[in-house]
């Protein structure tokens, strides 16, 4: 547990900010390279990717207020701490995926096509980024007895994220990136087999995450929101399950497509 990575002065550097910064480049990255392979404009996937990035922020900080809101009515100068705080990821896709439709046909980039390119690099960017949750103590677990629970000693987690010392909890942060880094793998190949068609890929996505964030979701201790008994990410997964299922049944019928692992490097 390492949340402050170096200090500037008196100005700390926080292991998570670095972190999350590494994840959203690597995922800009990953993104760019398959659009180059499929022939697609680099350089709008790169200014898309940057908008993308910056709705993201914006979505996951909404989402932290509207999940907290009742705590940051009672403390409204709290809302500054959101400038540390990376927010609901959920929030951020809401909010990213509706701009980034938007942007990519301004751009004239292939809708469905475009936003396969940027499945891949957001289960890999989420990898990294849980990383930075357990380096900063957030997103921790409950208190459990088994063998492979982690005990958080550092004041500071426990000051930023109210995070729990001395106790072993389930290792939420590792569970999440662990299924991120399956659900990329499955991408990856996935995306070779069969009868490719545009959008196969990101729907896969949202499916195959909502559901392990579903089941990770019963393991957290973190406050997190809740409604009709499940927590805030939980009954945004149960929304999202069905909606990608019906989405990968309708656009199945569409045109097959090279996609980036097929195209020539």
């Amino acid at each position: 547990m390492y949340p402050i990575l170096f200090e500037i002065g008196n100005w700390p550097v926080y292991t998570y900010g670095v972190l999350l910064a590494v994840a959203y480049l690597v995922a800009l990255q990953l993104a760019v390279a398959r659009a180059r392979r499929l022939g697609l404009n680099a350089a709008r996937v790169m200014d898309l990717g940057i908008y993308l990035i910056i709705a993201a922020l914006v979505g996951a900080k909404l989402m932290l207020v509207v999940v907290d809101f009742s705590y940051f009515r009672e403390h409204p100068r709290e809302i500054l701490s959101l400038a540390r705080a990376a927010g609901v990821f959920y929030g951020g896709l809401i909010v990213a995926v509706p701009v980034g439709l938007w942007l990519g046909r301004r751009y004239g980039l292939p809708m469905w096509t475009t936003a396969d390119l940027f499945a891949p690099g957001i289960a890999l960017g989420h990898v990294i980024g849980r990383f930075g949750c357990l380096l900063a103590g957030c997103c921790y677990g409950r208190e459990t007895d088994l063998p492979w629970g982690i005990t958080f000693t550092n004041p500071v987690a426990a000051a930023n994220a109210g995070t729990p010392l001395g106790r072993p909890l389930h290792p939420t942060q590792l569970y999440d990136a662990g299924a991120e880094l399956l659900i990329l793998v499955f991408l990856l190949t996935f995306e070779r087999r069969g009868r490719p068609y545009p959008g196969r890929t990101f729907w896969l996505y949202m499916l195959l995450y909502a559901i392990s964030r579903f089941i990770v979701e019963i393991f957290r201790g973190d406050p997190r929101g809740v409604i009709w008994g499940l927590s805030t990410s939980q009954f945004l997964s149960v929304l999202i399950v069905p909606l990608s299922i019906v989405m990968l049944l309708r656009l199945r019928g569409g045109s097959p497509t090279m996609t980036p692992a097929q195209a020539r490097p």
